[in-house]
């Protein structure tokens, strides 16, 4: 049964149906073939999915990732970075990657951050004499961060299917997060001397005292954000919501670049995307009832330990698996469908569940910037006008550094482990 919905799935996707009635109709399609339940209590399912106050943190992110987008923080970040770092060779790279770093702290999507801040790196990289791919390669790769820095939607996400703590799990992506961009801060130093492209920009204490001011209105975003949960004050959701007041409150009296006559096209537009995750979600829960009817988590489980029991090799598998499946399938699809296979299969050799939240997320990441459902790839081809063969060149070396990037968290889980303990004891 597993499998057939599985193939029927894949078979509706190629078709070009919508990865969310995909699912669903594959479900039922398995509900009348196998008759191991009834559409109705699917409906239930469906219904008391969604019946959910941490979901309700999903809308509520995104919201306050679109007003960033329009509300001028991006251009804040972007002169800040500048002037801490665009001093240092291959300077508006690492103007690029930090600037992702801060963003990702706000938005949480990828996608905002491509289509965004994203933009206004990438060319003045180009304009400052970067090859174009090299400069949207960055662009993309750096992208990847905000699906790992909280407030991540996909981490959210993942966190929820796994049932474990949201701010656990949103903490967590901090320090591979920071990992990663300091891994890709070093490859652009390297290729930038090494090609003598780019050029460095003075620094200046005073300039950027000012840009500093000027932004910090929006780097209390994150601080506001992470600090009200790790004290206790507020809950994920209740931070979700504190975030979009504080941001509607910033871009609109502060940085004055959001007006009312903006905020129903952003709800609109909010509306679309929740709903496109959110339908997922809701689609995906028949699905994975009738998985675990079928005992299907427990063959995977025993197909990949049949393999090999060391949780580095387990974990190695399952990390070339997730690769392959963020290739050709939505990442929030992903994660309903496969957490509850794959997790009990690592959780059963050791590995921690909240590791495994985080290093799933980071691993269906690559799907986001990689052919052929990559929706951040398809956002840069828009956005910059350049062929998909161009910017793949470019963001090969990056996939490379970021797949060495999750190898060392695979050998070394306690860079993400440990520092969730210190600050969450018990």
């Amino acid at each position: 049964m597993s499998i057939f919905i599985l193939v029927v799935f894949m078979v509706l996707m190629m078709l070009g149906i919508p990865v969310a009635v995909s699912l669903g109709a594959a479900s039922i399609l398995a509900i009348k073939v196998f008759e191991t339940s009834t559409i109705a209590s699917a409906v239930k399912l469906m219904y008391s999915s969604m019946n959910s106050f941490t979901m309700v943190a999903v809308p509520l992110f995104f919201l306050a990732g679109v007003l960033m987008e329009k509300g001028g923080v991006a251009q804040k970040i972007f002169d800040f970075c500048e002037d801490i770092v665009g001093w240092i060779s291959g300077g508006l790279g690492h103007v690029n990657i930090l600037t992702s770093i801060l963003f990702a702290g706000m938005s949480g999507s990828s996608v905002a951050d491509v289509a965004s801040i994203g933009a206004l790196c990438a060319n003045a990289m180009i304009r400052s004499g970067y090859p174009a791919p090299y400069a949207w390669g960055t662009t993309l790769a750096s992208s990847m961060l905000a699906t790992v820095i909280p407030p991540s939607i996909l981490m959210v996400v993942a966190a929820s299917v796994a049932q474990v703590s949201m701010g656990k799990a949103l903490f967590a992506g901090i320090i591979p997060g920071i990992v990663l961009g300091v891994i890709m801060m070093v490859y652009n130093y390297v290729y930038c001397k090494r090609h003598q492209i780019g050029h460095k920009i003075p620094f200046n204490a005073k300039k950027l005292g000012k840009s500093f001011l000027s932004s910090l209105p929006a780097l209390l975003v994150p601080v506001i954000l992470l600090g009200g949960m790790y004290t206790g004050y507020f809950t994920s959701t209740e931070a979700a919501a504190i975030c979009v007041l504080y941001t509607l409150i910033v871009s609109m009296f502060i940085y004055r670049k959001l007006k009312v006559k903006d905020l129903p096209e952003i709800f609109m537009q909010v509306a679309k995307n929740t709903g496109t995750v959110l339908f997922v979600a809701i689609t995906a829960k028949p699905a994975g009832q009738l998985f675990t009817l079928d005992g299907f988590p427990e063959q995977v489980s025993r197909a990949i330990t049949g393999v090999s029991s060391n949780p580095i090799i387990v974990m190695l598998l399952i990390f070339l698996l997730l690769t392959v499946i963020g290739m050709f399938m939505d990442a929030t699809a992903a994660i309903y469908i496969f957490m509850p296979i794959l997790l009990p299969t690592a959780t059963s050799v050791g590995v921690n569940p909240l590791f495994f939240v985080v290093f799933m997320v980071i691993a269906l990441a690559f799907g986001l910037i990689t052919p052929p459902v990559g929706v951040c790839l398809y956002a840069a081809i828009n956005v910059s006008g350049l062929s998909m063969e161009k910017i793949t060149k470019g963001l090969v070396p990056w996939l490379i550094l970021l797949f060495i990037g999750l190898l060392l968290f695979i050998l070394f889980p306690q860079t993400i482990t440990v520092p969730v303990n210190a600050i969450f004891p018990g």
